[in-house]
């Protein structure tokens, strides 16, 4: 018995020191943003005439859209840029009826002397890597601008942007700022923005203004082409292809920059098993990246610095699996006594960093209401830890190497005028697509924990504390599904809301 408790007890340290480290790595990058915080960011002056704008391509991924996609054409139809200098491409490889809805507002918009073109594949090979590599060559840009099918930017957003790149022509990509379009759904998309606006209010600002690699969000950015062609383009081999793509350039020698005070909204996951499809998609995509690039960012001529926080953000989401084995360690260690003499006070200190990003960003982005917006960090710190099942069944997944489908996140054009008719989205098309993933070994793991924490009350009450967060963390991602399952499934009174009527709206 003293062996299989020493076993454990070796097990749980190691687990201890391996999110002790990714702390410290967040730590560091609080440290950074405080040291700049305060400092204002310079504006690059824009051409004085409109013929010395460079050319840019703005390019919309769709796939099955059919609730947003005029939305986000009209709003890339809106861009304040030169004509001349504009191109829109509509990388379209839907399989239902997107591509009928579209089509006449985009002939619409030719007509109108926008030079705007639908690129439809009739297959997805590549899936969204895949859509973007086959319209690289089929246009003259100079620059790309990416956006999801569900991010509205600004008019000025061109205008704003492609001066940062003006300045220094080492600059290979300048990301903004996510904004939300729904943040007030719900508790989920409340606690999602909150750690939205951490990441872009704090880690990716400090990153940026201290030299430090970051990645490429997917969208909301624009890249040079330049950069995207000299780091061998874009690639379908993860499942994170914008992850992918940020580091083979930086390892070739490209700079980031990322732009806080331009805003482009989004819409956030409202449902359960939207948001858990995403997670898992970002936490293998991020694991299949580090089995590929590891090796060639230990070896690359990157500083010191950059090359182990590049290591440390590659393994975010293998920290989800480390959380899980915390987990299924922890009721056998109670019963054997095995935290006697283990050194867990530190730990306690450091998981403070999470808290303090996303208290951090919070007031950096909202400096008006900032601590009311605080009151759904429980939530999101419940959510993270009850993630633990469902992202660390991804990472598995991705470690072993096993293929994998790029599952898209369905949108239903919510957005803050709609917010009264949330269930909207169970009358839409893509309902069907929500049955909530992997519910019944996330029910099993909650009772496992129930287990632990009764164990806690009966022989070490000093860990009723940390097992009561468990039992909570895991029902609540049990209890979220089966209320959408139960939404899902209901009779639905009246006829479909206008917003599923009319999904070009």
């Amino acid at each position: 018995m003293a062996y299989v408790t020493g076993l454990l007890q070796a097990l749980y340290v190691v687990c201890i020191a391996l999110v002790a480290a990714y702390a410290c790595g967040t730590l560091y990058v609080l440290l950074v943003y405080v040291r700049y915080a305060r400092q204002q960011p310079a504006i690059p002056a824009p051409p004085e005439r409109d013929s010395d704008w460079p050319r840019v391509t703005v390019q919309l991924p769709l796939y099955n859209e059919r609730y947003v996609a005029r939305r986000a054409i009209d709003a890339m139809a809106a861009l304040d840029y030169p004509h001349d200098r504009l191109h829109i491409q509509i990388l379209d490889d839907s399989t239902d009826d997107t591509t009928d809805l579209i089509h006449g507002r985009i002939e619409q918009l030719k007509a109108a002397g926008l030079r705007i073109d639908l690129i439809h594949r009739i297959n997805r090979q590549g899936y969204k890597a895949g859509a973007l590599a086959n319209a690289f060559d089929q246009t003259d840009g100079d620059f790309m601008a990416i956006f999801d099918a569900d991010f509205i930017p600004a008019p000025d957003f061109l205008r704003r942007v492609i001066p940062h790149f003006l300045e220094n022509d080492r600059i290979g990509l300048v990301q903004t700022r996510w904004g939300h379009l729904n943040a007030a759904d719900n508790a989920l998309t409340h606690s999602q923005a909150l750690a939205f606006d951490g990441h872009f209010g704090v880690e990716q600002f400090a990153r940026s203004a201290d030299g430090i690699v970051l990645s490429f969000n997917g969208t909301g950015g624009v890249w040079r082409r330049k950069c995207v062609a000299e780091a061998g383009g874009w690639q379908s081999d993860t499942l994170t292809e914008d992850f992918d793509l940020s580091y083979r350039a930086q390892i070739a020698g490209w700079r980031f920059k990322y732009v806080r005070d331009v805003v482009v909204p989004g819409e956030i996951p409202g449902q359960i098993a939207v948001y858990k499809q995403q997670q898992a998609r970002w936490a293998k995509g991020s694991i299949q990246v580090m089995l590929k690039l590891i090796w060639p960012l230990i070896r690359s001529d990157l500083s010191i610095r950059n090359r182990i926080m590049g290591v440390m953000q590659m393994m975010q989401y293998a920290v989800q699996m480390v959380v899980l084995l915390l987990l299924l360690l922890t009721p056998p260690m109670i019963v054997l006594h095995g935290f006697d003499n283990l050194p867990l006070g530190l730990l306690s200190v450091l998981t403070l960093s999470a808290p303090l990003t996303y208290a951090l960003g919070q007031q950096a982005l909202y400096r008006q209401d900032w601590p009311r917006r605080m009151a759904y960090l429980p939530v999101l710190l419940l959510l993270g830890m009850g993630m633990a099942c469902n992202n660390g069944r991804a990472v598995i997944s991705g470690l072993l190497g096993q293929p994998g489908e790029f599952k898209r996140t369905p949108k239903f054009h919510m957005n803050s005028a709609n917010l009264s008719k949330n269930d909207w989205w169970v009358r839409s098309q893509y309902a069907s697509l929500l049955a909530t993933p992997n519910i019944v070994g996330e029910m099993l793991l909650g009772l496992y924990s129930l287990l632990g924490f009764i164990a806690a009350v009966l022989i070490m009450p000093s860990m009723i504390p940390s097992m009561l967060i468990y039992v909570s963390a895991c029902f609540l991602i049990v209890g979220w599904g089966l209320y959408d399952r139960w939404l899902l499934t209901r009779p639905l009174p009246g006829v479909e809301s206008e917003a599923m009527q009319q999904p070009g709206r």
